[in-house]
């Protein structure tokens, strides 16, 4: 079998093969397949990287493939690597195929010796130029292939700076620059206890290794991570001819962009370093000048560039980020690849090419996300100015949220309803502090992560959130928390940022998201106010609503959340959480039902709860009025809606101590909580498990939302309820509860001479429900999939509980791609959603099928959920807008 071969030179392959060749390698090969100025080389492939990955070395077969690429560029080039009279002197690059700005190595100059240098001084007539060359290789290799910190080469810079006088290196004397150079092979031979290497090919060897080891660097990986990069393809390597633009005064280098990647703006935009090298405009250590500077410097080399600008952004059709450098007055381009871009230019410059008939609209669909219509939706701390930043958790839910730090939710909620702007602090949230996180601008807690309930609750709020801040310390008892040596007080005003997971001591200003109006209808698109973004998201979600399949429903528990999700554009409520109505003051209401001595009491209570759903249900219904609205009936166990246990127990406890008299409310209280108190309660007495214990609870809530709905009727609305039973697992409760049901809804219908039949429909979140979905589908209108619980039962993973334990570790390790409770896991928890469908479907081919997790926002699952054929997906209000423009994406991208 032959050998694959693992180099290829710039002239082979094109733009296409990013797989073999890495995605700068496959962009230098389509330049020069369309005859632009490159400098020659050759590419190691991605192949080779996984090869050096597995085994920790260098592939036998490499090494003459490296020699005989050498040979070939020297033929090229007519200079000689390791040669004195004619160097050839190469760069050598990272390039995978997914770009990772400046998350891999970079080592320049590789071929320099004291002999080289010395030649390049003569040939040049510029022996300055010659060893800051020099110079700039022994630090870099140094730093990078000896892995030395770059600190101690500072402390020899900053000696023979200050000792000349000067500031800047580029100012030193020759005498001075050389005794550099050997200062910094100096400290390379003391850390490494050997001689610097003066053998070229063992440079080029050792720094092409170093470019592979650099794939598994702490900031690759977790850039990784961040970006969903899979783990597992390696880096390809570019060994690029040098060119120099620290050369002469008619040398230099820079970065160019076709457009502004920050504002979206046409134009040229980049900046332009006289005399230096690349690696110089990135370290920003000397103030670059802009390209119009630039142009005026050298308007005909400027002129030429601006030909390979546009060159480039035609042939790409699209944004095109630029590095180039000009040796002695002749233009280079050292690469090019479709740039990078803040969310308002994504959505602007897509935009702008289809205006000038180059791509498409489901072009421009294609080239937004939803993650960019999220960053564009949030306020944003307006960070031009003095800034002091006291801690970094989490980035939950992002946004710009400023307030007085309040540590208890009730008191968050008193000072809000006095008009204050409040941060509610806490170590962790859960459902209790639910009525202060309503009143708060913005949630910052010290533990959990970003599926804690501090986060979910916020995202589906449009709440701002930061959670597990852990360098905080909260003790909520004294209302303060430290970090470090500072110390905030209840009432100090700080400001968090839920897109960075920064908290800042004091008011940051916060500058308003224009995008948010337009969506919520409180700004035209085609009005004069208008910023050119909203008219670009507006155009691109509108053509999102004309071409997705998948309708868009949202997570609303008030009337208040279904009226905001109609604003945004939901086609109805997926998911209506009915026990969020009893928190909060309500929450006494379940309390006496928990204490009811007795059925008649009991029966008692849930009477008086019947008129306070059935106002909920009215006004959610005529908010959504022609549109459905699934109506969940009580989920959770009900000993969430009860004091903690083991609070209680410590009250009694100390109460029996200091021998002082418990109530005997609180005695029945305690007994109640421990009659219900259960090892693992979300597997429990929950759900239509609680419906068939106590079913005066679900008849009271069926009755609730049919007399609502004749309400609603009688006032000229169209109220489409559905009533959704959750945790169903077999065929036999579902068909015990929903006869009840019909039962109860039959009565109710029967008296007031309206004949209508409410839809009823199952959640499926547990396993066996999705492998015996045909079963309970012939006793169900609808399935909606409840991904948060399926995940759990799937993983055995409480959700409460993995972010913070083991689930960060998981992570780190990459024993998991990424948290399944932020986006769906398709190999897994996605084969019983598609064993579901396909049986569901084997029973109707039009049987409705949605989503209410918490997955239903997540733009990488809604590509997932369109290609499974469901019918809707259900999100909180503000995320309706992200799941429109995702859907649109996924259909013309399926």
């Amino acid at each position: 079998m032959p050998t694959e071969v693992m180099i290829h030179p710039f002239t082979f392959g094109d733009m296409s093969q990013k797989d073999l060749l890495g995605g700068k390698g496959a962009n230098l090969a389509e330049m020069v397949r369309i005859g632009l100025p490159v400098p020659p080389g050759f590419t190691i492939t991605t192949h080779a990287c996984r090869q050096y990955l597995q085994t920790g070395l260098i592939p036998a077969t490499l090494h003459g493939e490296i020699d005989g690429a050498l040979t070939d560029l020297e033929r090229i080039s007519g200079k000689k690597f390791g040669g004195v009279d004619n160097p050839l002197l190469v760069s050598v690059r990272s390039g995978a195929k997914f770009s990772m700005p400046g998350m891999m190595e970079t080592v320049l100059n590789v071929g320099m010796t004291p002999e080289v240098t010395q030649s390049l001084a003569s040939s040049s007539g510029n022996p300055h130029f010659a060893w800051d060359s020099y110079r700039r290789f022994i630090e870099m290799f140094g730093k990078i292939v000896c892995e030395i910190p770059p600190v101690e080469f500072h402390k020899i810079q900053e000696r023979i700076t200050s000792s000349s006088g000067v500031e800047d290196i580029a100012d030193l004397s020759l005498d001075a620059l050389i005794l550099l150079c050997d200062g910094f092979k100096k400290v390379i031979t003391l850390t490494t206890g050997e001689d610097f290497p003066e053998d070229p090919r063992e440079h080029l060897i050792r720094s092409v290794e170093a470019v592979f080891k650099s794939w598994n660097s702490e900031r690759a990986q977790m850039y990784r991570k961040r970006e969903r990069i899979p783990s597992d393809i390696g880096t390809a390597v570019n060994i690029q001819s040098m060119v120099f633009g620290n050369l002469s005064d008619d040398s230099g280098t820079g970065v160019a962009f076709t457009r502004n990647p920050s504002t979206g703006d046409i134009g040229r935009y980049g900046d332009y370093l006289q005399k230096a090298q690349g690696e110089d405009v990135v370290a920003g250590i000397r103030t670059p000048m802009s390209l119009d500077e630039f142009g005026r410097l050298a308007p005909v080399v400027a002129a030429e560039l601006d030909a390979v600008m546009q060159l480039l952004e035609e042939h790409y059709e699209d944004l095109c980020d630029i590095e180039f450098t000009i040796e002695r007055g002749k233009l280079w381009i050292l690469q090019t690849r479709v740039g990078k871009r803040t969310a308002e230019a994504a959505f602007r410059i897509a935009l702008q090419f289809v205006d000038e008939g180059k791509i498409t609209m489901d072009e421009a669909l294609r080239r937004t996300s939803g993650d960019q219509l999220a960053m564009l939706m949030f306020p944003q701390f307006d960070t031009s100015g003095p800034l002091h930043e006291i801690a970094r958790g989490i980035a939950a839910s992002p946004g710009a949220a400023v307030g007085e730090a309040v540590f208890d939710s009730k008191r968050a909620f008193d000072l809000s309803k006095s008009g204050k702007k409040i941060i509610l602090v806490r170590r962790e949230t859960s459902p209790d502090d639910l009525v202060g996180m309503v009143a708060s601008q913005g949630i910052l807690t010290s533990r959990g992560g970003k599926t804690s309930h501090a986060a979910v609750v916020a995202r589906g709020m449009g709440k701002t959130a930061v959670c597990g801040t852990d360098s905080i310390s909260v003790d909520e008892r004294a209302n303060l928390f430290t970090v470090g040596t500072t110390t905030v007080y209840e009432g100090d005003v700080i400001s968090i940022d839920g897109t960075t997971g920064a908290v800042y001591l004091g008011d940051v200003p916060v500058v308003a998201s224009s995008v948010t109006s337009y969506l919520e209808g409180r700004l035209s698109a085609e009005s004069d106010e208008a910023a050119p973004v909203v008219k670009a998201v507006d155009r691109i979600l509108m053509h999102a609503d004309a071409v997705r399949r998948l309708r868009v429903r949202t997570n609303a528990d008030t009337p208040e959340d279904a009226i905001r999700a109609r604003i945004l554009g939901a086609e109805g409520v997926g998911l209506c959480r009915t026990e969020h109505m009893f928190l909060g003051p309500r929450r006494s209401y379940v309390e006496r039902l928990v204490l009811a001595e007795n059925e008649d009491v009991q029966r008692s209570v849930i009477a008086e709860m019947e008129p306070l759903q059935r106002a909920d249900f009215v006004g959610i219904m005529m908010a959504m009025s022609g549109l459905p609205v699934t109506i969940r009936l009580l989920d959770p166990p009900l000993h969430e809606f009860l004091p903690s246990l083991v609070v209680l127990s410590t009250e009694m406890a100390r109460a029996e101590a200091l021998n002082e008299e418990v109530s005997p409310r609180d005695r029945a209280l305690f007994a109640a909580v421990n009659r219900l108190h259960e090892s693992n309660p979300m597997l429990g007495l929950r759900g239509v498990r609680l419906g068939i214990l106590i079913p005066e609870l679900y008849k009271m809530q069926v009755r609730a939302l049919v007399h609502a709905f004749l309400e609603v009727k009688k006032l000229g609305h169209d109220p489409q309820p559905e009533i959704m039973i959750p945790l169903v697992a077999t065929q036999r409760e579902l068909l015990f509860l929903r006869e009840t049901l019909e039962e109860e809804i039959g009565k109710i219908f029967k008296g007031s001479g309206i004949a209508y039949e409410i839809p009823i429909g199952t959640m499926i979140e547990t396993p066996r429900a999705a492998i015996t979905a045909d079963r309970l589908g012939v006793h169900t209108d609808f399935f909606s999939f409840g991904t948060n619980d399926l995940t759990q039962l799937t993983w055995a993973f409480s959700r409460d509980d993995v972010e913070s334990t083991f689930l960060p570790r998981y992570l780190d390790l990459e024993l998991l791609p990424f948290n399944p409770f932020e986006s769906l896991d398709e190999a897994g928890v996605g084969i019983l959603l598609r064993t579901a469908v396909d049986l569901a479907r084997g029973l109707r081919s039009d049987f409705k099928l949605g989503i209410c997790g918490e997955h239903g926002g997540d733009p990488r699952s809604i590509h997932f959920f369109n290609s499974l054929g469901l019918d809707y997906v259900s999100c909180s209000p503000f995320r309706v807008p992200i799941a429109r423009l995702e859907s649109g994406r996924a259909s013309v991208k399926d």
